[in-house]
């Protein structure tokens, strides 16, 4: 009976670069949310503003009785404005359960035993989240941008509005990073998938409610800095360089998200943090 030689032997196969393992989680918690329907029927329905806004960018383009339906620096900030539900639904759905099931399944153990630190398993995360979220906002932001160019056969658009490209970068940027750290951290705090989404609706729809109220007695919105979602309006009209809607200082409004995206890091910092098992 031959004898094999069990003594140890280098490693022979590829070695990935340090730092890059949040790849492989991002990776693969892609291709798990794309393998469910709801998930594609979600995004798929995400895009359905940016054709119905082609078809009337093809009707100003082509008929000058509609030159009424032309585009402006108006439609692409409305163009957010109403992506916002399907930023919040995606949000919610991929969002809610990407730290809470490793949770229930003590799965971040096994993550954190291997070598993983902590902030490339939760930028693996993040990168999840930021995937679909930019899919929903920054990518048919872009495409409707380019679809104008195309319809209209002409760059005098972009010309007259060089800051859009970049405004719509950065209002995407703050949405996406607003609802994915915001949730992740909800996530970190529990078990429960089911639990993190309805806690991150509380947050989202209490504090336009308080805003709301606070508006209603002292008929001022000086206070809108209280709500999560008119401090994204707020951000957002100076973005695009239109007047504000709410009476707050719009830096109010920066200083709130900048807080909320800090304090998420901070909450994951510390959950992550107390369930690792090697340094």
């Amino acid at each position: 009976m031959p004898i094999h030689d069990q003594s140890y032997r280098r490693y022979g196969g590829n070695r990935e670069a340090p730092g890059a393992a949040w790849l492989v989680i991002a990776r693969f918690g892609i291709k798990a949310a794309l393998s469910k329907r709801l998930c594609l029927w979600v995004m798929l329905g995400a895009w359905s503003q940016f054709f119905v806004r082609s078809v009337i960018f093809y009707l100003s383009a082509n008929f000058p009785s509609m030159d009424v339906l032309a585009p402006s620096v108006q439609t692409f900030r409305q163009f957010f404005e109403i992506q916002w539900i399907f930023v919040f639904f995606v949000t919610v759905y991929v969002g809610s359960g990407l730290i809470a099931n490793d949770r229930r399944s003590n799965a971040i153990q096994i993550y954190l035993s291997k070598p993983l630190t902590r902030v490339e398993y939760v930028t693996g995360k993040l990168g999840v989240l930021v995937f679909f979220l930019l899919g929903v906002t920054l990518l048919p932001a872009l495409a409707l941008l380019l679809v104008q160019v195309m319809f209209s056969a002409s760059l005098s658009f972009v010309a007259e509005n060089l800051f859009l490209l970049p405004a719509i970068t950065l209002y995407a940027l703050v949405q996406v990073l607003l609802a994915a750290f915001s949730i992740l951290a909800l996530s970190s705090l529990s078990n429960s998938a089911r639990y993190a989404g309805i806690l991150y609706a509380g947050v989202v729809l209490f504090s336009n409610a308080v805003f709301r109220i606070v508006q209603g007695f002292t008929s001022t919105t000086g206070l809108a800095w209280l709500s999560f979602q008119a401090n994204q309006d707020q951000i957002g009209d100076v973005i695009f360089r239109l007047p504000t809607r709410f009476e707050s200082p719009w830096f109010m409004s920066a200083l709130m998200i900048f807080v909320v995206i800090g304090l998420s890091a901070w909450v994951l910092e510390r959950r992550v943090r107390g369930v690792e098992v090697m340094t």
